[in-house]
């Protein structure tokens, strides 16, 4: 098949995919009449794109936490603040990912980076990151179960946290409030509290949509938070007022089309 045709070939990945629930390179360069290399670089960009998550020798579904309630995948400019998330991971880096689909959107990236220790509260990610290449050391929190935040809390966690140190919180937020800090509908603060306590550099990843949303739950003041990676969507008087804060900010652009 042509290079004019791998957009064509991709997409027939993605029906397949969805049909079958897991694909192989040796059996998509047969279908398709072309190298084990070329399948692998088309894997390569729709990871990239956020349309599947690699495995050794093939290709799977993305897990359910990497979806949005309509089922789509999760939207490009999330997957952007998650590939900025991740390229501020050294390797053998000991990280906090917090629930959430923004947080989770790094997930596909993190194969690349080895020997990570990763601990989260969220058995979605949890699931996600047995998954990806380079599998790293995962530490669960436990604690009691919340079904609003589709993760555990309570104090078990927060012990649990605390006997451990960390490099990296990689954290989400239902809002920014550019006074405050971050903002939440949900009234259990501690666990996250306790994860920027315990971690060396607090990152909060958000979409520029919600900077500046009022919610009156605070989560993490500024004096908190390190680092704050939204995306190139952002108000130009609101990158002023967070900078000031003392805040190192990171504006992602987000990839247009599918590599070629």
């Amino acid at each position: 098949m042509s290079k004019r045709n791998t957009p064509q070939r991709r997409h027939t990945i993605l029906s397949l995919l969805a049909e079958l629930g897991e694909v192989s390179v040796e059996a998509l360069a047969k279908r398709f009449a072309t190298s084990e290399v070329t399948i692998r670089k088309d894997l390569a960009a729709l990871e990239k794109n956020g349309l599947l998550l690699r495995r050794y020798g093939g290709a799977v579904p993305l897990p359910q936490e990497l979806m949005v309630d309509s089922g789509q995948p999760v939207s490009r400019y999330k997957q952007a603040i998650a590939r900025a998330g991740v390229a501020r991971i050294r390797e053998h880096a000991r990280i906090i990912i917090d629930s959430g689909t923004t947080t989770a959107a790094m997930i596909p990236e993190l194969g690349h980076t080895p020997g990570l220790v990763v601990m989260t509260n969220s058995l979605n990610v949890a699931n996600a990151l047995r998954d990806i290449e380079h599998e790293p050391v995962l530490l669960m929190t436990g604690g009691t179960w919340d079904p609003h935040s589709e993760s555990f809390q309570g104090q078990v966690a927060e012990l649990v946290l605390r006997s451990y140190d960390f490099d990296q919180l990689f954290i989400g937020a239902d809002g920014i409030d550019l006074e405050r800090g971050t903002t939440t509908f949900n009234e259990l603060l501690g666990l996250s509290r306790v994860m920027a306590e315990v971690a060396r550099e607090v990152i909060v990843m958000v979409e520029s949509d919600k900077i500046g949303r009022r919610i009156p739950n605070l989560e993490l003041p500024w004096s908190s938070i390190h680092t704050l990676i939204t995306d190139e969507r952002l108000a130009d008087e609101a990158r002023t007022s967070i900078q000031a804060r003392g805040v190192k900010l990171i504006c992602a652009a987000i990839e247009n089309k599918l590599e070629n």
